[in-house]
């Protein structure tokens, strides 16, 4: 594989506005990537708007990469799933319970759920595993500070948030662990290193 020859969308996760991934956005755009922010309302939307809006930017700026912070991550699959002739051919999820989230899980069981809003049966459920044309890599973060570790949803082996095992979605091209908590996944300078060399090569870095 080589550098995407169009657009790459940059999807933030739950809560987040869309500035939250411009860090990673000027990173990729350095790299001489024509990297855009994709901003949705993650709570009173929720997928069921975000996923056709989506396709609509993947339309219209014929994008050929996708990257998604946590729920973001969800969100481009869902897409993809649902667009089957778009020009993506990569995707990047950072931290993204693409198995389903144990923490929105809790939060449901403790009927706290409401906090997810429209986003979370997504969350909660994972996006099933689909044969599409896209190369799909993820990244896990695994220093344990987080809401999940304080709803006693995750243990050690996660980002605080979301567990390794939820990142490890059956169809992934590749997958690697970065040493971040699940807030400060998207900042690292390790997860971007790794955005850039997967979104080139098809694959992540080995040390």
């Amino acid at each position: 594989m080589t550098t995407p020859n169009g657009p790459v969308l940059v999807l933030h996760g739950i809560w987040n506005p869309g500035s939250w991934m411009l860090p990673l956005v000027w990173h990729l755009r350095r790299a001489g990537m024509d990297a855009q922010a994709f901003a949705y309302d993650s709570i009173l939307g929720g997928p069921q708007r975000a996923v056709p809006a989506l396709i609509r930017r993947i339309e219209q700026t014929g994008a050929t990469a996708l990257v998604g912070y946590s729920l973001g991550g969800l969100v481009a699959l869902q897409a993809l799933r649902e667009y089957s002739s778009s020009p993506v051919r990569s995707l990047v999820c950072v931290g993204s319970p693409l198995c389903g989230s144990q923490t929105a899980r809790q939060l449901q069981r403790l009927r706290l759920g409401g906090v997810l809003g429209r986003s979370g049966q997504l969350l909660a459920q994972g996006v099933p595993v689909w044969n599409g044309q896209v190369r799909v890599g993820q990244i896990a973060g695994d220093s344990p500070r987080g809401v999940g570790r304080l709803l006693g949803a995750q243990d050690d082996d996660s980002d605080g948030t979301v567990g390794v095992a939820e990142t490890r979605w059956a169809a992934l091209a590749d997958h690697c662990v970065v040493d971040a908590s699940h807030t400060s996944l998207p900042f690292k300078q390790h997860t971007a290193s790794q955005v850039l060399h997967f979104l080139r090569v098809g694959r992540f870095a080995r040390d």
